[in-house]
Order: structure tokens, then sequence, then C-alpha cells
């Protein structure tokens, strides 16, 4: 699907439009105080009799005045509506309020990435994530994951899982059809895919290779489930290209783990990737391909998140178009022998051999 083909504004939507663009982080700031706080909740709560301003204050620890710039903010923004003085949510609103995936991509906007988006600019410049000192020193955000602070460690792991939790359960059977006994799980982060493998099919043997503070995070998990015997570890630095990757699997997965790369580290993955596998293995991708997707609202989201790993994550990797995917794929000397797109939310599977 080719999205934003043609231009469907007249000027006079386009320059209003252009006001929303140029008070985003207004709008942003004021939705999400206006869920947190409980205003939101309350004029939800009203249902059609809707409430007044008094009466929201009485139920928020807030002044009139703070709640009055608030809710006016809110009829701009198109989460409110007022008729004789009661405020009344939208549908907008609602979805602000209750819908899982905003609020994960909200919360993840704000503890991850909004203070660090300021030195965007900074980031296309100088090919590094120049907003990730706002968390940390350290060179990706990926060295230092178990160690962000405050609400930014919970809200990241919860995007993140978010969209590939959804996915596990259609792209399983995939995988296990071809009766696996050995798998690699590369970028095993904290262990979901490994777990979710082992429940499904008791024969088949995991190892995650990751850094050791993903590592670290995965045993944690592991051990909690009994699953020792079941799961190893690969403890290594999958950028440094000098270290090859482990022998003897059946096959090979990474899941919304390419994406963190940039196009030549990618080709590189993969042909070390080819070069650990014996003919008759298969490399398996789970990605997100903003050109994939059903609607405009998904691929919007998946170019938006490419700014965070500009920004924060590595400053050279991005949510791929796919046709620049696949031509990496073909690159390191595998080819696609399965692709499946619409999986859970915004996912694609990839099946790949070596070429002979």
């Amino acid at each position: 699907m080719e999205f934003f083909a043609t231009d469907k504004r007249n000027a006079l939507e386009a320059k209003e439009y252009a006001q929303w663009i140029a008070f985003a982080p207004f709008v942003f700031q004021a939705s999400k105080i206006l869920r947190d706080s409980g205003i939101l909740a309350e004029i939800s709560n009203s249902r059609k009799a809707g409430i007044s301003l008094e009466a929201i204050v009485k139920k928020v620890n807030l002044s009139n005045y703070g709640v009055r710039v608030l809710v006016e903010a809110g009829l701009g923004i198109g989460l409110i509506t007022v008729n004789d003085s009661k405020y009344h949510i939208t549908k907008t609103g609602y979805f602000i309020l209750h819908d899982e995936l905003t609020r994960v991509n909200m919360d993840f906007s704000q503890d991850v990435c909004y203070l660090g988006l300021n030195h965007l600019g900074d980031s296309i410049k100088n090919g590094k994530p120049e907003g990730l000192k706002v968390l940390g020193p350290w060179n990706t955000i990926y060295e230092g994951l178990s160690r962000l602070p405050g609400t930014s460690k919970e809200s990241w792991f919860r995007f993140d899982h978010y969209y590939s939790d959804n996915a596990f359960e259609g792209v399983l059977p995939l995988v296990m059809k071809q009766n696996p006994a050995k798998l690699l799980d590369i970028g095993g982060n904290t262990g979901k895919w490994s777990i979710a493998c082992v429940n499904y099919d008791p024969k088949v043997h995991m190892t995650i290779m990751d850094l050791p503070g993903q590592t670290a995070l995965a045993k944690e998990n592991i051990k909690s489930k009994g699953l020792e015997s079941r799961i190893d570890f690969h403890e290594a630095n999958i950028l440094d290209e000098n270290v090859k990757f482990p022998k003897g699997f059946d096959g090979i997965w990474m899941s919304q783990f390419l994406d963190c790369f940039s196009e030549q580290e990618i080709v590189s993955i993969l042909k070390r990737c080819a070069e650990a596998l014996d003919e008759n293995g298969y490399v398996y991708i789970l990605e997100t391909f903003w050109d994939k997707q059903r609607f405009e609202a998904s691929a919007f989201s998946l170019q938006m998140t490419s700014l965070y790993f500009t920004a924060m994550a590595n400053g050279n990797s991005q949510m791929y178009d796919s046709k620049i995917f696949l031509k990496l794929i073909e690159q390191s000397g595998l080819k696609v022998v399965e692709q499946v797109d619409h999986i859970g939310i915004s996912h694609s599977f990839l099946k790949c051999k070596k070429v002979k």
C-alpha cells in the first residue's frame, strides 16, 4: 500500500494542520496530563449528563485555574466537548484514556523519548543518539536497558513487548512447523520468545544470544519459571564483526532486532547467520515494515518510531521500508522463501535460506 501518495488537504486545511504541528508538544503534554490527573476519567464517568468545571475541580487535586486551562486545551485538541457549561468526552478522548495501544505509545514517547528528541537535529548530523544523554552515559540505549532511570525502563519494555507479544501467537506455528530441535534466539532480551517456544513445543531447546546486561534479565525470568534446563545463554557483542555465531542450530530467530541496526550492520549480522547455518537451516525474522501496514496510523507510528532510533537508541537505524530490507537480505547471501505480512498488530514474518 502506498501511503501519503496525494495531498488531500486544501490550502486552509493545510495551514490549520501546520498549526497542529507547531503546537504538537503542547498538545501532547496537555493530553497526557488530562489523562494522568484524572480529569478525563471524571468527564468520562459523567456519561451523557456531563460535568461542570467546578465539579471536576472538587474531584481532582488541581486548582480551578489548572483545570480550566487543561479542559480548554482539551476542547481545542478534540478530547472534550462542552454543552451548557457541561463537559463531555469525545471518542478520541476515550481512546487516550482507555486504549492500551495509545497508552503504551504515549508513555514511551514521554518517558523514553520526549526530552531526548530535542537533540534530534544533532543526532542526524552526527549519526549518534545525542538525546540518549538525558537517560544515561551510554553509546547506545541497549547498553543501558537494565539501568534506565525512573519510569523509562518500564515504559521501554512495555512498548517493546506490547508489539512483539501480540505477534507471537501468529508466528509460533510458522517456525515450529519445521520441527526444530535447537533454535538460536539472537537479541533474546528478557527471554519472552524463548519461553514462548519451549512452552509451545516440549522438544525444542533454546539458546539466547545477547549482551550480558540483557541475558541477566532473561536468566532471572527463565529461572522464575523453572526452565533453566531448556534455555541456554551465549553472551556476546553482536556488533563486533569478529564475533562468530555458534553453530549446530536448526534455525536462527530474530524478533524486532535487526531494526536496531544500520544497513551495513544488518548485512554483517545476516552474513554471520548464514555462515552459522547448514544448508537445511533457516533464518527467521520478525519485523515491522512501515510500507506493509494496513492503516495509515500504523505506518505513521512506525515512521515516528524511526526517530527514536535516531535520537535515543543508536543514531543509525530505523523501522525500515521492506524494499530496502529485502535488498539487505539478498546482499547477505540469503533469500526469502516465505513472507507473511499482517501478523499481530504490525509485523511481517520472513523465512530465509542460504543461497546455494
